[in-house]
């Protein structure tokens, strides 16, 4: 069965930046996050076996599936490539899927982070795209597709092979349309040609979008004085052709009622709107900024125990507002007990897993020189 785009909401809830007190989800909120967006119209939830530790699915049971229909609410899970060892893991994980998030069956499932290399290989490997057509035909899937961090290329290659691929999910976002890495201009044009279903991740660029320079966002702030940053960045992803949703990975209510805002009543970008946005875009590739988006992949396998995506963050701060104190206070303050940005051992661990293929050992070098010098 074809997806009925029309049923889809264009502002998906993507549940892998929950609100968080002592390293746990804090549960009371995400139902009242939940609660608003639902019952302002919206309907499509994104999760991951790995997101909040495994914690997320878990979330997704107590916060949505235990206290509205089935009916009234898509569910998207991942596969982990990096969890398959054989091929009984691919029923193993899908079963422990289906127990944490309470259903019988997932509305979409996805591949989880395919890309040229290692991820891919796993997939082929395991025969991983057949082996989910056949969970569809079990019930088990009701939509089957991938989240890609590939070449334009090997993206092709796949849905030559592949055609019954329903939808693919892709990062997005003006900064990184023409970027020569995340290709967003790309793979949106091959997958709109072939009429492919996209959902987008990252149209914040990991929050970056949300929080410019004053002079960039009072840019923003002369067309539309009463709209957010983080809507501009929204309406970019929105206002192209072939999307069936994007994702905003929510962490308060305030981010919950804002995307509300922007999206009740959808407005694509004017001409103007969108001048303002290639202005702006513009000035920014003026700034020297690491590309790191907060997904944390590189987090759970460092030996050091080091916050690379936090790092990341104070470099860029710095760099973008030329000021050392607040962006230095806030990472020694992180780093108290440990994981200096000079305790990296360049072991590669974080460089085979970073969805943006950033060259981690060399900017973490550099950040400690700028930070523990």
């Amino acid at each position: 069965m074809a997806i009925d785009v029309s049923t889809i909401s264009k502002l998906g809830f993507g549940l892998m930046r929950l609100p968080e007190k002592d390293g746990e989800v804090v549960l009371e909120d995400v139902c009242r996050m939940v609660d608003s967006y639902l019952e302002a119209g919206f309907n499509y939830f994104d999760t991951a076996y790995v997101y909040h530790g495994g914690k997320s699915e878990v979330v997704a049971r107590e916060a949505i599936v235990k206290r509205y229909p089935r009916d009234s609410f898509y569910l998207a899970t991942k596969l982990p490539a990096w969890n398959i060892k054989c091929p009984e893991d691919r029923d193993r994980l899908l079963n422990e899927q289906l127990e944490r998030a309470g259903v019988t069956y997932y509305d979409f499932y996805l591949l989880h982070a395919v890309e040229d290399g290692g991820n891919y290989d796993t997939y082929e490997k395991y025969d991983c795209f057949n082996w989910a057509m056949q969970k569809k035909a079990e019930g088990k899937i009701k939509h089957f597709g991938f989240s890609y961090h590939g070449t334009p290329e090997l993206l092709e290659k796949i849905l030559d092979k592949y055609p019954q691929t329903e939808f693919v999910q892709i990062q997005l976002n003006y900064a990184d349309w023409n970027n020569p890495v995340v290709c967003s201009g790309k793979l949106h044009e091959i997958l709109h040609r072939r009429n492919i279903p996209m959902i987008i991740m990252e149209p914040v660029k990991g929050g970056t979008l949300a929080n410019l320079k004053p002079e960039l966002e009072a840019k923003y702030k002369a067309v539309r004085p009463d709209a957010s940053i983080a809507s501009w960045a929204l309406r970019f992803a929105g206002s192209l052709p072939g999307v069936m949703t994007i994702l905003s990975g929510m962490s308060n209510e305030e981010q919950v009622k804002d995307n509300i805002k922007t999206f009740a009543e959808f407005e694509p970008l004017n001409n103007r709107e969108r001048a303002v946005i290639d202005e702006v875009t513009a000035i920014m590739f003026d700034i020297p900024q690491i590309g790191c988006t907060a997904c944390r992949y590189c987090c759970d396998g460092c030996p050091m125990k080091i916050s690379i995506p936090d790092v990341f963050k104070t470099v860029n701060t710095m760099r973008l507002y030329k000021e050392e104190f607040r962006p230095k206070a806030f990472y020694n303050n992180m780093v108290a007990n440990g994981g200096r940005a000079s305790a990296c051992i360049a072991c590669g661990q974080c460089e085979g897993v970073c969805p943006q293929h950033l060259p981690i050992i060399e900017l973490m070098k550099e950040s400690a020189e700028l930070l523990d010098a």
